[in-house]
């Protein structure tokens, strides 16, 4: 471990661990030089695990875990990790709805095709990829029940519309109390949003189904999923659709954690405004075909060239500013990686562009490269079991 000597010497200076329950963690100022070593062992052990990933089918059933699980509560996407003996297995599902009235022909479709809903206030809520195949029959959108990194202000049934995709990918667990290790946003930096209050009601419900959880913030795991051979000593930067969350580690305990209200979502508004066309049509170019690293071409490619510079260099400016305003940044000798994880992040030439930003911002840290994540859509779920998994372990 490169930076072992350093770490007495910034416990002090490590007050929290970053999102994750303080009421239910200790600080790190007790967690001895021992314990960091063991934790970083099992860590890297479950990191190095093959990943498997799959969309949620309409038809399968909910598993019922025996063993830790990891939750990424994302605006765009739901994902659910757990430890299959040799590999990591995570199962997705989109976190959007979509309302129908309620009819009794409508519920024999509905449960003859075998969608996903929940019947609600005269409605029925159909949830996941199975509402956007709605919204697409109907040529409208999907309702999301998160916005920004958040549960959304503007819809009081989010909550409900999250308990129902959660259930449809894992229900109660075998063993009661069985740990389960969910992502929650940074705070914002110039943002809107309470994490506190965020959390307290994702924990809630996840508490009432029989877990033990347990928050991370998602540029942490992150960390956790992509820098074992470093230590976990970086920053993670998880660039998701309502927001870019980031956590600069050290040897695995986060130091600094924020996160913009910029990403995937906000470039598909701009880019939509900018140039005449529905944000989902943008959406479904940026994911099909962008390629940052050749020259735009037409009014689409380039607006969605400027709306991605004007997020890296805000994200980037933003790491310069809280870096520099606090003092609980360790002595580090050596350089230090970032990586890269997310679905905004995935876009062929997103890591380069990224680079040459980085250029041009003075951060108070020598990074050593950047790089994109194995696995960027299922990185914070992964990132989440392997905090649960150590934890489970004690």
């Amino acid at each position: 471990m490169n930076e072992k000597k350093d770490f007495e010497n910034v416990q002090n200076d490590l007050s929290t661990l970053g999102g994750v329950n303080p009421s239910r963690h200790a600080s790190a100022q007790a967690v001895s030089g021992a314990r960091v070593e063991k934790r970083i062992e099992k860590a890297a052990e479950a990191s190095k695990k093959l990943a498997v990933s799959r969309e949620k089918g309409s038809g399968d059933g909910a598993d019922r875990p025996s063993g830790p699980v990891g939750l990424d509560v994302g605006t765009s996407h739901i994902v659910a990790a757990q430890n299959k003996h040799n590999y990591v297995y995570s199962v997705q599902d989109l976190n959007a709805f979509f309302t129908v009235p309620n009819a009794k022909f409508a519920k024999n479709i509905l449960s003859q095709k075998e969608i996903k809903y929940y019947e609600n206030h005269q409605q029925y809520y159909i949830i996941g990829d199975s509402a956007q195949n709605f919204a697409n029959m109907f040529n409208v959108n999907t309702r999301r029940p998160m916005e920004d990194g958040f549960l959304s202000p503007k819809e009081d049934v989010g909550l409900k519309v999250i308990e129902a995709i959660v259930s449809s990918l894992v229900q109660e667990p075998k063993n009661f109390g069985e740990i389960l290790c969910f992502s929650i946003p940074g705070a914002p930096f110039d943002g809107n949003g309470s994490v506190v209050y965020h959390e307290s009601v994702v924990k809630g419900f996840l508490d009432g189904l029989g877990y033990t959880s347990i928050a991370i913030n998602e540029g942490m795991a992150t960390v956790l999923s992509e820098l074992a051979e470093d230590d976990y000593t970086g920053i993670g930067i998880s660039m998701g659709g309502g927001m870019c969350n980031v956590c600069l580690s050290y040897l695995s305990f986060p130091v600094i954690t924020f996160s913009i209200q910029m990403s995937g979502d906000y470039i598909d508004k701009m880019v939509g405004k900018a140039v005449g066309e529905p944000a989902s049509r943008i959406k479904a170019i940026k994911e099909e075909a962008l390629d940052l690293s050749v020259e735009p071409t037409d009014r689409v490619s380039t607006a969605l060239h400027i709306f991605y510079d004007e997020i890296i260099f805000k994200l980037l400016e933003s790491l310069r500013r809280v870096m520099i305003s606090t003092d609980k940044i360790p002595k580090i000798s050596s350089p230090i990686p970032i990586v890269l994880s997310g679905g905004t992040a995935m876009p062929t030439g997103c890591k380069d562009k990224f680079d040459s930003k980085l250029k041009e911002i003075n951060l108070p840290v020598a990074i050593s490269e950047v790089r994109l994540a194995e696995d960027p859509l299922n990185t914070t779920a992964k990132g989440a079991l392997i905090m649960a998994m150590t934890e489970a372990a004690g």
